[in-house]
């Protein structure tokens, strides 16, 4: 049975100590860089502001949402959202990060390629996201190899779509260190604590990719042993 099967943690191992570790690794730099203010005393909201301004995206709001690390860039709505203890901290770590929301808001106005791809299949890998275990479990029940092939399809679409985000959340980091340090929003003595957030959180989708890659090699191997 797919759900007993102790090969299948055998491929999730790597990606589940590799998330643990990047989860403890985000909560120890974002808990540590919380609590260092910033020498200028800019929130987050305003370095967020400062940086679209300047960049003449003034179109675009930086809002308040609710929730711990919540913070986003919305393409659809043009929308910057900080979550509360970034949008009023004036802290190292809520400075990067709002920076780093801000880098994908410049990466949307450059028309950033990889940018582009990933918004672009965000539809195919919400859909796939819904319906993918469903279809791979009923396949490997009823021993339906086109179903099997049909779920593994579906779960290549969000590997991709994981594949394709990473990339971007690196070069969203990039552009926040830049702007930072080039328009003196930060200091070079805080350079350190911002790509440490930065660098941190950033992990965390390496771990979700590898984490996916992993499941689907299983679901690879499982399919061509079922097939015979």
């Amino acid at each position: 049975m797919l759900f007993f099967d102790p090969v299948y943690f055998l491929f999730i191992i790597p990606g589940i100590l590799l998330g643990l570790w990047a989860k403890v690794k985000l909560s120890h730099a974002y808990g540590k860089y919380s609590q260092v203010a910033v020498d200028s005393r800019m929130t987050g909201a305003e370095a967020a502001r400062e940086i679209l301004d300047r960049a003449g995206l003034q179109n675009v709001p930086v809002e308040e949402v609710p929730g711990h690390l919540s913070d986003h860039y919305d393409p659809s709505k043009r929308v910057l959202c900080l979550s509360s203890e970034n949008f009023s901290g004036q802290s190292v770590a809520a400075v990067g990060v709002a920076a780093h929301e801000a880098g994908h808001a410049l990466q949307h106005q450059a028309a950033y390629g990889l940018f582009n791809v990933r918004q672009a299949i965000v539809p195919a890998a919400q859909f796939a996201d819904w319906t993918w275990y469903l279809v791979i479990v009923i396949g490997f029940l009823l021993h339906a190899f086109g179903l099997i092939m049909l779920g593994i399809v579906l779960f290549s679409a969000v590997t991709l779509f994981q594949l394709v985000t990473l990339p971007v959340e690196y070069d969203a980091s990039r552009r926040a260190k830049e702007q930072l340090f080039r328009l003196g929003l930060v200091h070079e003595h805080e350079r350190e604590g911002v790509s440490k957030v930065l660098d941190a959180a950033a992990l965390t989708y390496v771990a979700a990719l590898v984490s996916s890659v992993m499941t689907l090699l299983y679901f690879l191997m499982r399919a061509q042993g079922d097939r015979r």
